[in-house]
């Protein structure tokens, strides 16, 4: 055939395809979306039939590894999701670490079953039952991080926190609540354990518990040390609840009764603001180590607080931390019994929205220094210089000009507590903090509109205490927490809400502070618990005078937006390596800062980020600023009212 005639019948056929209307098929713009034929059911509120057993050995202190065995009840062939939890109660976002999950292998009986990853959702397996299996028995391992740089540690060589939600597979396709659950534990031998779950039986190291709801198993964890001690807080109480202390070593589990005596009282103290309790024994996981890290986890009954492992050894230097057993308790109540609508979600790969941590956060961590306060956990002074603290950290947040304190609520699914560049900017979780500047803004304008005749205190019960003794949820929405207000004191709790949520300052909400009776101002000298912040942390805060904040090692940790250290471009990172010509230390720049006050002379450093080294020249002479609280006058002492014990 000829070129020409070839020519002409590619002619012929796009002139049809064109006068058909086909020519666009002929030029498709593009890939188009392909959707998997793979389903995840959804979850459903009918129980899942028969009960899962789940055998944890956690002996292999070495590696840092949990070996899980995992039998599954199954009724005829077909298809079968797993699911690995993604959405961890708690955290608020989906941090369930999927990444270390290994080993997975299915047997029904003496047959392998082979699984299949979902494409769309990496949480998922899918899986084949063969026709009459009875029971599909699984076998994974889940990796624990051997250094915080692989996440967070679960295992040293003298204690362990077991997170049932690592260590399980569920059926897709029903809630939660739904799936029991027959949970064992193997743990090295001559340890001691405290959780929520109620032992069964224990034979040859192996714990077993008592059947229970995938819910509760999730919620109940399990700290366990060869160094342990259960310490008994309210023996005729309205149900036990227990001070469960695991520590590196022997000698750091002695307390005296004033510390045991403290942590009694904010039982007491949490039962005379709350007016209930919702839990049918309640457990302080209390871990007192520097082989984990740090954390605060609520769960409904029992909560994981790692501290350090001074926390009664060196009592005098824990001033700035023993909030945090009475916030992780305050939790039952607030987040744990009554949540919000939009945290509670029937299974734990449903995604999870954080519209009012600001009430579930925020109100906690008020609770947490008021319960801390009025318990002896913390004195009058420690709370007032952690309100103080607080207040200052947040009042420089100029980020508030272009993101608002509601959006900060998204941080846990946004960020997972990754570092920021520039804190201050970027805002961080700040409904913590600006949420207890909230709540004792409301606080005191309720005393002060009843004329002291109510409080916050009357919402607390009112909201949080209803159905005494039942462990519920309750869901609760924005409206719900608005009527509960206006319930206990007429207002325009609507607008007073929004107004702080969605408002862009300038500042911090401050009104609660002078409406209490104090002022926030600053002095050239920290006030002890900052100094203890400080010494714990190993760092030094310079963040309201030059603005900066420093570690150990001379490197820049954090920079103030717009503050003097900002605008010579120093970054996160930035090691400074001298101060006037002098090798650097923390406290020959804090000298400089104070010298400078009197002169005329910018401070030099010498500073180096990467492999290139500078000269910066700080033009600063306002001296050092230290943020604390300042009695107004004969104003009313609101502020220390709300701090005394009940």
């Amino acid at each position: 055939m000829l070129i020409r005639d070839i020519a002409a019948r590619v002619l012929t056929v796009w002139c049809a395809l064109a006068l058909s209307g086909n020519i666009a098929a002929a030029q498709s713009p593009g890939p188009m979306p392909v959707t998997t034929a793979m389903t995840i059911p959804a979850p459903k509120d009918i129980p899942y039939p028969g009960a899962i057993t789940l055998s944890v050995d956690a002996t292999d202190l070495d590696r840092h590894v949990f070996s899980v065995r995992e039998s599954i009840p199954v009724s005829g062939g077909g298809p079968l999701v797993l699911l690995y939890p993604q959405w961890l109660p708690g955290q608020h976002g989906p941090n369930g670490r999927i990444d270390k999950l290994a080993g997975l292998t299915i047997h029904a009986g003496n047959t392998r079953v082979e699984w299949t990853r979902d494409p769309g959702d990496i949480f998922a397996f899918h899986v084949d039952v063969p026709a009459g299996a009875t029971v599909l028995d699984l076998e994974f391992q889940y990796m624990s991080a051997l250094d915080n740089a692989q996440g967070r540690m679960a295992m040293s060589p003298d204690m362990l926190d077991l997170s049932w939600d690592s260590v399980v597979l569920y059926p897709a396709g029903f809630f939660a609540r739904q799936i029991s659950v027959v949970p064992l534990a193997h743990l090295p031998d001559g340890w001691s354990f405290g959780t929520a779950l109620e032992t069964d039986t224990v034979n040859g190291g192996v714990t077993r518990f008592k059947q229970v709801s995938l819910e509760t198993l999730v919620d109940s964890p399990i700290l366990a040390s060869r160094y342990f001690q259960s310490i008994d807080l309210d023996t005729n109480g309205p149900a036990p609840v227990r001070l469960d202390v695991a520590a590196d070593h022997p000698e750091l589990l002695k307390a005296s009764p004033q510390m045991i005596g403290a942590h009694r009282a904010l039982v007491q103290q949490a039962y005379k603001l709350f007016g209930s309790h919702h839990y049918a024994h309640y457990d302080f996981l209390l871990a007192l180590t520097d082989e984990l890290p740090a954390m605060g986890l609520e769960h409904h009954q029992s909560s994981e607080d790692v501290s350090v492992p001074g926390y009664f050894a060196e009592w005098d230097k824990t001033g700035d931390i023993r909030d945090l057993v009475a916030h992780e308790f305050t939790h039952s109540w607030n987040g744990k019994f009554r949540r919000p609508f939009d945290l509670w979600t029937p299974n734990y790969n449903v995604p999870m929205h954080d519209t009012l941590l600001w009430v579930y956060e925020g109100q906690t961590q008020y609770w947490g220094i008021v319960l801390a306060a009025r318990s002896g956990l913390l004195s009058k002074q420690q709370a007032l210089d952690a309100i103080a603290s607080t207040a200052a950290g947040l009042d420089h947040h100029v980020g508030r000009v272009w993101r608002d304190l509601q959006d900060t609520t998204n941080d846990p699914i946004m960020s997972s507590r990754r570092a920021l560049s520039s804190r201050s900017w970027q805002r961080a979780e700040d409904y913590y903090g600006e949420g207890l500047l909230i709540w004792l803004d409301a606080d005191t304008l309720i005393r002060d509109l009843s004329h002291g005749t109510r409080s916050l205190d009357n919402f607390a019960r009112a909201f949080f205490g209803i159905d005494n003794g039942s462990v519920g949820p309750v869901t609760y929405t924005f409206e719900d927490v608005v009527k509960a207000l206006n319930a206990v004191q007429p207002y325009d709790w609507a607008g007073f809400l929004r107004t702080r949520l969605d408002g862009h300052g300038p500042g911090a909400p401050l009104d609660g502070l002078s409406r209490g009776g104090y002022k926030l101002v600053y002095g050239d000298t920290p006030t002890d618990y900052t100094k203890l912040a400080q010494a714990r942390r190993k760092q030094t805060d310079l963040s309201y005078s030059v603005g900066l904040l420093i570690g150990a090692d001379g490197k820049i940790a954090d920079v103030q937006r717009d503050s003097v250290a900002d605008k010579a471009a120093l970054t996160v990172g930035t090691q400074i390596l001298a101060v006037n010509g002098m090798a650097y230390d923390g406290d020959r720049l804090n000298d400089a800062i104070g010298a400078a006050a009197t002169s005329s002379e910018a401070i030099e450093l010498i500073v180096k980020n990467s492999n290139r080294f500078r000269t910066v020249r700080l033009n600063y002479h306002d001296g050092l600023r230290y943020p604390r609280l300042e009695r107004i006058g004969d104003a009313s002492d609101r502020l220390d009212q709300i701090l005394t014990a009940k």
